[in-house]
């Protein structure tokens, strides 16, 4: 189940925020997630939420415009991104999922520890991300970036951007 570790590359001022017990509700299991949705008003529920799955595999929510890192609680996540929920037949189920956090910049292949969170949380997901963002940090002027329509050149200098994710420097 575990797989790569993203750590915060986002704004060093907004760590600041972190405050410990201030991270998302963790979703340990169903019971937790009808906990926390039951909580949720109809206008909260009609947009997506940012969430992070935490070291441990947990999906952690909170509201959309929420920063991810204090989602996570300052720590490393196996994804990140924003997620939205509809009941479907007496079901949950995330109906949009991404990796869209520049925060944290996951790649695609983080989505398995998503799947493996919202099985946990015995939530429905999709295949896979339903909105897929691809980070790559260009070795030239090591600005970080956003490719669109598989087009690997940096928007900052034109530079070559690598074709696997790269986005965390040592």
């Amino acid at each position: 189940m575990r797989g790569r570790s993203y750590r915060y590359v986002g704004p060093t001022g907004l760590r600041s925020l972190v405050r410990p017990g201030g991270e998302g509700f963790g979703v340990h299991s169903p019971a937790d997630f009808e906990e926390w949705v039951s909580a949720r008003t109809a206008e909260e529920l009609s947009e997506p939420f940012t969430y992070v799955v935490d070291g441990a595999g947990i999906l952690r929510l909170s509201p959309r415009r929420s920063e991810h890192v204090v989602c996570a609680g300052g720590e490393a996540v196996l994804s990140a991104g924003e997620i939205g929920f509809r009941a479907e037949s007496h079901r949950w189920v995330a109906e949009e999922v991404s990796n869209q956090s520049t925060g944290y910049c996951p790649d695609a292949c983080s989505w398995q520890a998503v799947a493996d969170a919202l099985d946990r949380a015995g939530i429905a997901a999709p295949p896979g991300f339903t909105h897929e963002v691809v980070f790559r940090r260009c070795p030239a002027c090591e600005q970080l970036n956003i490719v669109r329509e598989a087009d690997f050149v940096c928007v900052f200098c034109d530079g070559a951007l690598p074709r696997e994710w790269n986005v965390d420097r040592p």
